[in-house]
């Protein structure tokens, strides 16, 4: 048996999924003429009461859009220190956007109101202007943190009153809101952008969907021509993305449970010195000062488990829709057997 925990990023589409994507009606996307991109925009538009919606290939794509189109050569983007747009997508935002970066260094990723206050810059000649805020939900690295959409709020009403743009990186935000039981409305209200991954826990093979105004999504569309990701007969692909959106939302509990399940076994270990608070569907485990976690990640492997080495000690099992309790059972077998 292999339990492939490194990543919801994979999955394989569900007998069901491909069905759906086999009787897609299909057309060219640049022409805008995919009915199945169009149905999807709308829907996932539609969702978070957003005006328009743009479909991609990735979740960097979505968020390098985002950037683009809310700042200019000269700005600065406040983020997270362990955030996906800052750590794992290839210093795009210089090389895309000509903008600089705040770094903050929140609880497990998440941000507050006051924190991001302190950093925003006065209009002085020597700062690059404060003008785009992005948050995370959930937080990969940490450890599928989520936030409460109060702190959202007041993060929401400081930048109306600074004139600063807000851009939600939601990968996993449907991990967050089933846990959560929050509006994805007040979400489309809260944010000026707001990125959805089709392909990590909602099973999609490919694709991300950026939401915003209609006037952004334009200028979004021109610049995902420009980035090459004009994908022409796409519907192929947006079709599984809308399957995904009607059937695995509320799944993503199941995939909680696993991820609690292993997490409580890894605490009680001695190699591991500690696991992060599992919130959602990923785990990570702080080895022991003494345990090589190279080795740690190999002995896993060897054992038909696979995991990734996600930072100094640290190790990262995130579960998913192809996860079964079977496979959960055998991963907690080898974990306690491992010494």
């Amino acid at each position: 048996m292999i339990v492939d925990l490194r990543s919801d990023t994979v999955t394989k589409p569900t007998p069901q999924m491909l069905d759906a994507m086999f009787s897609a009606n299909v057309g060219d996307d640049v022409y805008e003429e995919d009915e199945s991109v169009n149905a999807l925009e709308r829907k996932a538009a539609a969702m978070f009461g957003m005006d328009d919606a743009l479909f991609c290939p990735s979740g960097t794509m979505t968020n390098q859009i985002a950037i683009k189109c809310h700042t200019a050569p000269m700005d600065e983007v406040i983020c997270d220190e362990s955030s996906h747009i800052y750590r794992y997508e290839t210093g795009g935002i210089a090389f895309n956007s000509g903008a600089s970066v705040k770094l903050l260094y929140g609880d497990r990723g998440r941000l507050t109101a006051e924190m991001i206050e302190k950093v925003i810059n006065p209009d002085d000649v020597c700062m690059p202007h404060s003008k785009l805020i992005v948050l995370e939900n959930t937080c990969n690295r940490g450890g599928g943190s989520y936030y409460d959409l109060d702190e959202i709020e007041s993060i929401y009403h400081l930048a109306r009153l600074k004139n600063c743009n807000l851009h939600l990186d939601g990968a996993r935000l449907f991990n967050a809101l089933v846990e959560t039981g929050d509006s994805m409305e007040r979400y489309g209200h809260f944010f000026d952008t707001i990125s959805i991954c089709l392909s990590k826990g909602l099973g999609a093979p490919v694709g991300s969907v950026l939401l915003g105004d209609i006037k952004t999504i334009r200028q979004a569309r021109r610049i995902r021509k420009v980035f090459g990701g004009g994908m022409r007969q796409a519907g192929f692909l947006a079709a599984a993305g809308s399957y995904a959106l009607d059937h695995h939302i509320d799944r993503l509990k199941t995939d909680h449970l696993h991820a609690r399940l292993l997490g409580e076994t890894l605490e009680k270990l001695s190699y591991a010195d500690k696991v992060l608070p599992v919130d959602t569907n990923i785990v990570i485990v702080k080895l022991q000062d003494d345990v090589n976690a190279d080795v740690y990640v190999e002995r896993m492997r060897d054992n038909g488990i696979l995991c990734s080495r996600f930072g100094e000690q640290l190790v990262r099992f995130v579960t998913h829709l192809d996860i079964t309790p079977e496979m959960i059972d055998h991963t907690i077998t080898v974990c306690k057997k491992l010494h």
